[in-house]
This record gives C-alpha cells, sequence and structure tokens, in this order.
C-alpha cells in the first residue's frame, strides 16, 4: 500500500528505550519482593484493620476502625480485637459487635458487612471514654498490619485441579491436599480468579457454565485459623459444544487493538479501557503483537506480556500483584478485564509490520507453524485470556518490510491450518491489505479461498497516504472514497471492500478499519487536499503521525474530504477521523453489511473514549 510502515506495524522508539528500563527493573522487582518479607507466610497476608481517631471532645472520643481485603479471595467474615489501657472503653458502637472482657474488646461484623471482595473495605465507628490508644490489633487472628497469627504457618498450595465429566455446562474437578501444620479447615474454588464456592472435600463439580468456553480453575486451601495459603497451579478446560464467536444477524463485531509497548512512553495499561468506558463499549481486543520466527510463533515482550507487577492502583480490580504469582503483566489484566466485562473476547494478534518477514518461513510448513502458535495460545498459564488468533500478514506474496515470494497460495494454506488447528470454537481471524490498485496486494493473494477459514478480515482501510511522500501532494490517509486528485487510484476503503466482495469474500466477514491518529506534513501553505509540503509534521513520538487526543486541540479539522476530516494549523497539514467522520464511516459499514469495524489502537483516543464512543453508537 505504501512503502512506510504503517503506524499499527511499528515500536515506538522512545517504547523500546522504556521498555529496556523496564525489564531491568523486572530483574530487580523479585529480590527487593523477597527483602521485604520476613517469612512465607506474611506473603499470605489476606486483609488489614487500621484504627482513627474521628474526633475528641476531652471526656470522650469517637475511634473508627476499617478492614480492607488486601487478598485475592473474598473474605466472608471479619473480627478484630484490640487492647485498651486502663480508664479507656468503649460505651456505645455501630456497624459492628462490639464486646468487651476488662481491656480486651473485640468486634465482630454484622450479618449485612461480613462479606469483603478483593480490595474492597468496611468500616465501623464507637464512641468511648479515656484517652487511651488500641494496641495489640488482630484481624480474624493475624496481625492487623498484614502478618500471620504467631506461630501458625498458612497452608502449602494443593495439587493442581484435574478435569473430568466435561460437558456443555459443567466440569469436576479434583485436586491432591495442601499441609498445614494446624490442620486444613477447607479450599476455596476459584474460577478465572475470582471464588465460586468453598469445599471440604477435594473435589468440586461446577454447573452453569457456558458451552464451547474457556475457563480456568484454581485452589487455595485455608486452614483452621482461616489463613489462606497459595493457589495451586491453573487448569484451563473447555467446556464442550459450540457457540459462534463471530458476528452475526443483528450484531456488529467492535474490535481494538490493545499494544503490548503502549504501557511504556505511553503509559496506556489495560485499566484504562476501563476508566475511559471504552470496555463497555467493545466486543473483541486484538492484543499486539506476538513474534513470528523460525516458522514459529512466539512471544513478543515477555515483560510486558505476563512479568510486569501491577499496583492496586494500577490494576483493572484494584488488587496488587505479588511477586510471586503464576501470571501478571498485561495477561493477568486483560483476565481481569474479562471477569469485569464477561462479553468481551481477546485474541492474540501474532506478526505486524515489524514481524511478518517470519511468515515466508511459517508458510513453508503451515501444519508445524499453527502447532506452535496453538501450543503458545493455549499455555495453561493463560489459556483463560485468549479466545482464539489473529494473523497480521504484511504482506502475502507482496512486498511489505521486505518482498514475500511465498505464492498466492500460501496465505489460504496458513490459515486452513490454523482453523484445523484451533477449531470451530475459537476466533480465527486476519488484519489484511486495502491496496485496492489493478494489480496490487489484494490481487497477490487468494483472499477470497481464505477467507472460508477465517471468522473475518480486519480490512486496515488507513495508512493510504503519508509523509512518507515528503515534498506531498497532502492527502487524507484514511478516505472512505475516490474524491478527484487522489493521488492513487484504488487507494481507499469503498474500492478495497468493494474489490474482497468481488473475490467472494462475505459482507460479514469484513471489518472497516479506522486509525486513531493522523498523519501530517509541514511547509504546506494549501489548506485543502493536493498541497506541496517540505516534509513530515513534528509528532510526539514519530514524525509524520499524532494521536487524535492531540490533535483535536492541537490542530482542530478546517474541513473534510471523501468521508474523512483534515486540517491545516500554521504551515502543518493533517488528515484524521473525528467523532463525526466516525459516525458517518459506521453508517455507511451498516449499509454495506458488513461484520463491524475495527481501530489502530486505543491508546490514541480521548481520556473519555470518543472515538470508541462513535463507533459503538454508529455501529448500534
Amino acid at each position: 500500500m505504501n512503502t512506510q510502515p504503517p503506524l499499527h506495524r511499528t515500536r515506538f522508539r522512545f517504547g523500546l528505550r522504556s521498555r529496556a528500563a523496564a525489564g531491568l527493573t523486572a530483574l530487580l522487582l523479585p529480590l527487593a519482593a523477597m527483602v521485604g518479607l520476613a517469612s512465607p507466610a506474611e506473603a499470605a497476608a489476606s486483609a488489614t484493620a487500621s484504627y482513627a481517631k474521628v474526633s475528641d471532645w476531652g471526656t470522650g472520643f469517637e475511634g473508627k476502625w476499617t478492614v480492607k481485603n488486601t487478598g485475592t479471595t473474598s473474605l466472608s467474615s471479619w473480627t478484630v480485637e484490640w487492647d485498651f489501657p486502663s480508664g479507656t472503653a468503649v460505651t456505645s458502637a455501630w456497624d459492628a459487635d462490639v464486646t468487651g472482657a476488662g481491656t480486651h474488646w473485640t468486634a465482630k461484623n454484622k450479618s449485612w458487612n461480613g462479606t469483603l471482595a478483593p480490595g474492597a473495605s468496611v468500616s465501623f465507628g464507637f464512641n468511648g471514654t479515656g484517652s487511651g490508644s488500641p494496641s495489640g490489633c488482630k484481624l480474624n487472628g493475624a496481625s492487623c498490619d498484614g502478618g500471620s497469627v504467631p506461630g501458625d504457618n498458612p497452608p502449602s498450595a494443593p495439587g493442581t485441579p484435574t478435569a473430568s465429566n466435561i460437558t456443555n455446562t459443567s466440569v469436576t474437578l479434583s485436586w491432591t491436599a495442601a499441609s498445614d501444620d494446624k490442620g486444613i479447615k477447607n479450599y476455596d474454588v476459584l474460577r478465572d480468579g475470582t471464588k465460586i464456592a468453598t469445599v471440604t472435600g477435594l473435589t468440586y463439580t461446577n454447573t452453569g457454565l457456558s458451552a464451547g468456553t474457556d475457563y480456568s480453575y484454581t485452589v487455595q486451601a485455608r486452614d483452621t485459623a482461616d489463613q489462606t495459603g497459595p493457589v495451586s497451579g491453573a487448569r484451563a478446560v473447555r467446556t464442550t459444544g459450540t457457540t459462534d464467536p463471530g458476528p452475526g444477524p443483528g450484531s456488529s463485531v467492535k474490535l481494538g487493538y490493545f499494544t503490548e509497548w503502549g504501557i511504556y512512553g505511553r503509559n496506556y495499561h489495560v485499566k484504562n479501557l476501563v476508566t475511559s468506558g471504552s470496555a463497555a463499549k467493545i466486543t473483541h481486543i486484538n492484543y499486539a503483537f506476538g513474534n513470528v520466527t523460525g516458522g514459529r510463533c512466539a512471544i513478543g515482550d515477555s515483560y510486558a506480556d505476563y512479568d510486569k507487577a501491577y499496583t492496586a492502583d494500577q490494576s483493572v480490580d484494584g488488587v496488587a500483584d505479588t511477586w510471586d504469582q503464576p501470571l501478571r503483566g498485561n495477561f493477568n489484566q486483560l483476565r481481569k478485564l474479562k471477569a469485569k466485562y464477561p462479553n468481551i473476547k481477546v485474541l492474540w494478534s501474532f506478526g505486524g509490520w515489524t514481524w511478518s518477514g517470519g511468515f515466508g518461513q511459517a508458510a513453508a510448513n503451515p501444519a508445524a507453524f499453527a502447532q506452535s502458535c496453538y501450543d503458545l495460545v493455549e499455555d495453561p498459564r493463560w489459556a483463560d485470556v485468549f479466545d482464539g488468533i489473529d494473523l497480521d500478514w504484511e504482506y502475502p506474496n507482496a512486498c511489505g518490510l521486505s518482498c514475500d515470494t511465498s505464492g498466492s497460495a500460501a496465505f489460504k494454506n496458513l490459515v486452513q491450518a490454523m482453523r484445523a488447528k484451533f477449531g470451530t470454537n475459537n476466533l480465527v481471524t486476519a488484519a489484511v491489505t486495502a491496496d485496492a490498485s489493478s494489480g496490487g496486494k489484494i490481487d497477490a493473494a487468494d483472499y477470497g479461498g481464505a477467507a472460508q477459514y477465517l471468522n473475518w478480515y480486519n480490512v486496515m482501510t488507513y495508512d493510504f497516504f503519508g509523509a512518507w511522500a515528503a515534498q506531498g501532494p497532502t492527502a487524507p490517509h484514511s478516505p472512505l472514497t475516490s474524491y478527484p486528485g487522489i493521488p492513487q487510484a484504488g487507494f481507499n476503503s469503498a474500492e478495497a471492500i468493494a474489490k474482497y466482495k468481488a473475490k467472494g469474500v462475505p459482507s460479514a466477514k469484513l471489518l472497516l478499519g479506522i486509525g486513531f491518529y493522523g498523519r501530517g506534513w509541514t511547509g504546506v501553505t494549501q489548506a485543502t487536499p493536493g498541497g506541496t509540503a517540505t516534509g513530515p509534521a513534528a509528532g510526539t513520538y514519530e514524525q509524520g503521525i499524532e494521536d487524535y487526543k492531540v490533535l483535536k486541540n492541537s490542530c482542530p479539522s478546517t474541513g473534510t474530504i471523501a468521508g474523512t476530516a483534515y486540517a491545516k494549523c500554521g504551515s502543518n497539514w493533517w488528515s484524521y477521523d473525528t467523532p463525526a467522520t466516525v459516525t458517518s464511516k459506521m453508517s455507511w459499514a451498516k449499509g454495506q453489511g458488513l461484520g463491524g469495524a475495527f481501530f489502530w489502537e486505543f491508546s490514541g483516543d480521548t481520556t473519555n473514549g470518543e472515538l470508541v464512543s462513535a463507533i459503538n453508537s454508529g455501529l448500534g
């Protein structure tokens, strides 16, 4: 489509520098964490209690205790104990049942405030006489600062559960017992990180599940002092039956790319999908990117993917990662996001501009490549996170970062092997070129024949024009239609979609692409498209590129052409999509019977998700 790397296929230099520093931090974190732990027992801390004196009127005072669940499983009850010096006593209390025996005081939860989800807190208050401060605080028999019960070690991890009797809606789990110096009381069963049951035996049957769906189960033991030990290894389970995860009648795919490197210089994390409101308005996420190398699928960035530790304030559910938990990083945050928004499906996207060079070798042995990808995506550590795979080959049998000569049938053969391995219950999709020029990239591969094996194509209808043509002419990088003076015939969304349809790809298997960024030139005097330039305009991360969230304020739109906005500010000229143009493009997509839309990528949007909102409302 062009000779310049598309924005969504490049790794920003700033991000790489930051990642290197982050990688060093990753090496230091476990040691730092271990230094802060006095014993393994302290690592099992699950709750804290803190005291505050709210007011003091000389002869008496008001006190308040706050109990917080700092663990990863729910608390079913809480009891706070403390000592007051002689002369200080509780006279009345609320939101807890408080009793005293001499100088020792005990507060137990009410029937309605005993259960605390991970990260949640509850407070109770009391009036007292005297002026003393509490000491010797214990919460559920353990130290109120989160320490262990003196003289009582927490239990060990149970064995990794096994799964049997798997049906469309149920599974039976079994595990070997944990050990404890004072005895095991019961076991918490966790599904996708959330407690679903507490049992006294070594087996549990989970019912009410969805057909053809992935789940991940772990088990955690509780001792007689109600201390929890570490969770077991995870067991991935897929229920039997089928489910149609693709677009269907009355539904539209609303898919966004989340980049692994966005957590560095861009400081964009999975939690931002929640705070922006975007998570409630999408159906799918493509996690970018996994590597394609040596004929295999491979990890892209291990630190970002599954090792980075998130603090409570950075985490989707407000619970901090621990140094020894089995899975951290973006994968764990995506797991938490799916628990909060169960409708969201996540695909792992492999390739991209930088890593597409490996597809040629992969295409030489499609079955082996598919097996390697399946083994990685379905790794038990994160199998529950992903609902399928996306292949981003730029471009089959055509020139991208380098020129590929694998042949027109290579892409079809590759996706056929991928579907055979991943089966009908997983999503298998592909990001594809939008070059509809005669003899262009769409003509170079058998996209029509390959479509039968894929749920949909993400048609990259952006990056048609940009400042890699340093002297211009200026042109919108994502035109919906052609227009008089367009620099290259066939470089627009409408013609790309039409060409795929002509090759036999069903409309419902085509998604329209939206860029959450603009491309621009400097040294421009002409306000309308077609002007000359002296080079790329300055951008935050890369010349000639800037996020929508920046451009909407720094260079507001001054006109539209071919369904896309453009802007002239000083000597700079930019083109980008706005909420208004996105809305019109969604209307066009619906009129074409397309399966929906996708966008590159979340971090380019505003903090309140203006562009995602436009896609959501436009598709309905």
